[in-house]
């Protein structure tokens, strides 16, 4: 009897520490992935080209009332720009940023960004990573948040960091180096 009394113990413990809660409406695990997670440093450039044969992206909403004081505010872009190793156009394609931005300040250059930056190189090839946030473009230095990705991805949460390399004025042609740092599964 008396062996058999750890042996409940012992069993009523284990039970608990590995009991998992389920119901049609969800499942709960106890067993963290926290040991599994990776974390993954990109660094790549984003060439943004508004006009032109080779263009990239584009406007899709103007305001109908534009005041002096608020030249861009509201123009909202859709986009389907490169993302490279290099600064220059004829580095290698790693992938496309794909999503809209627009002007979402009305003293300032700060766009909304929502895009997606769908890989299509190595082993990233048909993963993406999704970016939700401000961008201040005339900052040197902008971080957006990493909320989301799939494929290598999946699970993903981060950030991204953008500088601008080269900017047009007169085209709008942007060349914008990018840092970033995710975590994932």
């Amino acid at each position: 009897m008396a062996t058999f009394i750890p042996f409940i113990l012992y069993s009523v413990v284990f039970s608990t520490c590995f009991s998992v809660i389920s119901s049609k409406f969800s499942e709960q695990s106890p067993i963290t992935m926290k040991d599994m997670e990776k974390k993954t440093s990109l660094h790549f450039y984003f060439h943004d080209i508004p006009g032109g044969k080779n263009q990239t992206s584009t406007a899709i909403a103007r305001p109908i009332n534009m005041t002096a004081a608020s030249k861009s505010f509201g123009i909202t872009f859709m986009a389907d720009d490169m993302l490279r190793e290099g600064p220059e156009p004829t580095s290698k394609l790693v992938g496309r940023a794909q999503g809209i931005y627009g002007f979402a300040s009305q003293q300032n250059a700060v766009l909304l960004m929502v895009m997606n930056f769908a890989f299509v190189d190595g082993i990233y090839n048909g993963s993406s990573l999704s970016i939700l946030g401000r961008n201040a473009v005339f900052d040197n230095v902008r971080e957006m948040p990493v909320v989301g990705g799939s494929g290598v991805f999946r699970l993903a949460r981060g950030y991204a960091l953008a500088k601008t390399f080269s900017f047009n004025l007169y085209t709008g042609v942007a060349v914008v180096e990018y840092n970033v740092s995710v975590v994932h599964f």
